[in-house]
C-alpha cells in the first residue's frame, strides 16, 4: 500500500525528522488560504499522486509547461497553479499517457532555498535477507540515472531489524554523504528517523529525496514517499486509514475485496490461474508465444465458483482483453471441481471472447471431461505450451 508525501512527512516528523512547513489543500481557495497561512509566500505547490517524477510532469490537455511541483511567488498564482493541478490528470513516466488525477496538493513554505540534495532510502534485500538503507550523495530528481548508470556512489548499510539502526550507523552515513556539525547531527536525526518508521510499521519502501540542505543552514527531508507491506496492516490500523482508494486500480481493490491477487498489465490476453509461481510462468510462455498478458491474477490454492466467477468478471471489464487464458494445477483445489466452478462462472458471466483452458492434477480426466460435454465454446489444451499457442491465435 501506497500514501501520500504528506502522510510520509507526517510519519517522519513524528518519529524525530525536521520537515518543511506544509499545508494540505484540496481546493484553489484553499490553496490560496495555505499561501497567507505560511506568511504569504513564496510557496511550492506540490500534487498528491502515488506516483513518482511529477516535477517532470505534465498536465494532460491543461496546455500549461509545469508539471505537479510548481514554485509560486504571489496569492493569484497560487490559485491559477492548484486550480490546473486539480482539473487535469498529471501525466508522469510511471503513470502512462491516461494520466492520474489529483484530489490534494501540499502547500510547501520555501522561503529558504535548497541549496544541496541527498538521497536516502531503506529497503529490504532479499539477496541477503536483511534490510539497508541506501545513500547517496547525488540526491534529487537525477537519482534513477545515478542509480542505473553509476551504482558505486550509491552507499548501503545493513540494519539488523531486531535492533534497528544504530546511533553510530547513522552517523557515519551522515559524514559519508558529507555533512558536518551541526548540519551532521540534524542529518543524522532524520536518517534515523526514516530507519525507525521503516521498521515499526513494516514498509517494503521507504525514502527521502531530497534530503536537503538549506541556504539558512537547516537540513530537512523535503520529500518522502512510502509503501507499505498489505500483509502487515492488520497490524497497524493507522497506517491502514491513510489508505487513498482513489489513487489505486478499481479493478485490483475489487480483487482484493475477494481474496484474489490481481495487478494489472498492458497486454490483451487476460489470465486466470492458482498459484502465483504458476502465473508468472503462463505470463512467461505467453509472451514468449508472440502474446502479451493483461494482468497477474492468482485465485488460490483453494478457490470457489464465486471467486471464479468473479475473476471472470473482472478480467472481461477490461476493454483491452481480446481473449482468456485459465490455467489451472489441481492440488489443494481439484480439477472436476474447478472445472464446475468454470462452467457455472462461464454461464452466469456470458463470455463475448476466446476461453482457453488448460488443466492439470488431480481428477484431471474427469475435469477435461465437463469441459468437453459442456456443450459452451471453451478451448481446452493439455499442455501449457499448446494452450499459450491457442489464446495468442486467438488473441489476434
Amino acid at each position: 500500500m501506497k500514501i501520500h508525501e504528506y502522510q510520509a512527512k507526517e510519519l517522519l516528523a513524528r518519529a524525530g525528522a525536521k520537515i518543511p512547513r506544509g499545508i494540505v489543500a484540496s481546493s484553489a481557495a484553499e490553496a490560496q488560504q495555505a499561501f497567507d497561512q505560511l506568511g504569504g509566500g513564496p510557496v511550492v505547490i506540490k500534487a498528491q499522486v502515488h506516483a513518482g517524477g511529477r516535477g517532470k510532469g505534465r498536465f494532460k490537455d491543461s496546455g500549461k509547461d509545469f508539471g505537479g511541483v510548481k514554485f509560486v511567488t504571489n496569492r493569484a498564482d497560487a490559485a491559477t497553479v492548484a486550480e490546473v493541478m486539480l482539473r487535469y490528470p498529471l501525466v508522469t513516466a510511471q503513470t502512462g499517457e491516461a494520466g492520474q488525477k489529483v484530489s490534494k496538493l501540499l502547500i510547501v513554505e520555501a522561503s529558504a532555498k535548497i541549496v544541496r540534495e541527498v538521497y536516502v532510502g531503506m529497503v529490504l534485500d532479499r539477496a541477503i535477507g536483511a534490510p539497508v538503507l541506501m545513500a547517496c550523495a547525488e540526491g534529487g530528481v537525477e537519482i534513477e540515472e545515478v542509480a542505473a548508470h553509476s551504482p558505486e556512489k550509491i552507499l548501503k548499510t545493513i540494519v539488523e531489524p531486531e535492533f534497528g539502526l544504530q546511533p553510530f550507523q547513522a552517523r557515519r552515513v551522515a559524514y559519508d554523504l558529507g555533512f558536518t556539525g551541526e548540519q551532521a547531527a540534524q542529518a543524522e536525526a532524520i536518517i534515523t528517523a526514516l530507519a525507525k518508521v521503516y521498521l515499526e510499521k513494516d514498509c517494503s519502501l521507504a525514502e527521502i529525496n531530497p534530503l536537503a540542505v538549506m541556504d539558512n543552514g537547516e537540513v530537512l527531508a523535503v520529500d518522502a514517499k512510502m509503501t507499505f507491506d498489505d500483509n502487515a496492516l492488520f497490524r497497524h490500523p493507522d497506517i491502514a486509514a491513510l489508505r487513498d482508494e482513489a489513487e489505486e486500480d478499481p479493478a485490483e481493490l475489487r480483487a482484493g475485496r475477494s481474496g484474489l491477487s490481481y495487478i494489472s498489465l498492458t497486454g490483451n490476453i487476460g489470465c486466470l490461474v492458482n498459484g502465483a509461481g504458476l502465473a508468472m510462468s503462463t505470463m512467461d510462455i505467453i509472451k514468449y508465444h508472440g502474446g502479451e498478458p493483461a494482468n497477474f491474477l492468482d485465485v488460490g490454492g483453494g478457490a470457489n465458483k464465486d471467486q471464479v466467477t468473479e475473476a471472470f468478471r473482472i478480467l472481461l471489464s477490461d476493454p483491452r482483453v481480446k481473449a482468456v487464458l485459465v490455467n489451472i494445477f489441481g492440488g489443494i483445489m481439484q480439477c472436476d471441481i474447478i472445472a464446475g466452478a468454470i462452467l457455472a462462472a462461464f454461464k452466469e458471466v456470458g463470455f463475448h471472447v476466446p476461453l482457453v483452458v488448460r488443466l492439470e492434477g488431480t481428477n484431471v480426466e474427469l475435469g477435461r471431461k465437463m469441459l468437453a460435454e459442456s456443450g459452451q465454446n471453451i478451448t481446452t489444451a493439455s499442455g501449457l505450451t499448446e494452450a499459450a499457442k491457442k489464446v495468442v491465435a486467438a488473441a489476434k
